[in-house]
């Protein structure tokens, strides 16, 4: 299969089965994130695999959030919350922040979006679904995951990534994705 052919087939999965992932699958990709281009070669990303006992209590995490946010909307908490519960592998990915240089912060953070991506596009490859998730229940902009992680205070959360492998009923939905043309999006200068 070829890069294009990988791109245009990647979707954002987000219902799994219960199968857990072999961790030669998950290592593979955490290599392919360490290919990912970066600046000066900072290597600035930082992964925490979320498995077993410490994904019940990211779960729990997940509850606390959404009974904060929606208190008013139950069914809304126990869909979001299922998403989270059936999800094998939950990958948060950090960046380091230079303090003092926000420019050197930015280019990390750059990077490391590189990074989740190529996890993706090996996720492609491999069969699994993979869905990159910068708000909502992956907690990325909520002081407890930060705690829940340890975090330093350099460490800035990019985003954390829901594995597995794609659940049945889903495969035949999947719609193909419409995109604006590059040539609509492009200024061609001379």
């Amino acid at each position: 299969m070829s890069v294009i052919d990988i791109l245009q087939s990647r979707r954002a999965i987000r219902n799994y089965q219960s199968s857990n992932i072999e961790r030669e699958k998950i290592e593979y990709l955490l290599h392919a994130a360490t290919l990912a281009p970066n600046d000066r070669m900072r290597e600035p990303w930082g992964f925490y695999v979320i498995q077993g006992e410490k994904k019940l209590q990211f779960e729990e995490l997940a509850l606390d959030y959404l009974k904060e946010r929606f208190p008013t909307k139950p069914n809304l908490i126990e869909s979001s919350l299922r998403v989270v519960k059936n999800t094998p592998v939950i990958i948060a990915v950090t960046a380091d922040m230079v303090i003092g240089d926000e420019e050197a912060s930015a280019d990390n953070e750059y990077a490391t979006c590189c990074a989740i991506h190529s996890m993706w596009l090996a996720a492609e490859e491999l069969g699994l679904g993979f869905v990159w998730r910068t708000r909502g229940v992956g907690l990325v902009r909520d002081n407890r995951l930060r705690q829940f992680l340890s975090l330093p205070d350099h460490k800035k959360v990019i985003g954390s990534v829901f594995i597995g492998y794609p659940a049945e009923e889903d495969a035949g939905k999947l719609k193909e994705k419409k995109r604006t043309s590059y040539s609509e999006k492009t200024s061609w200068l001379s």
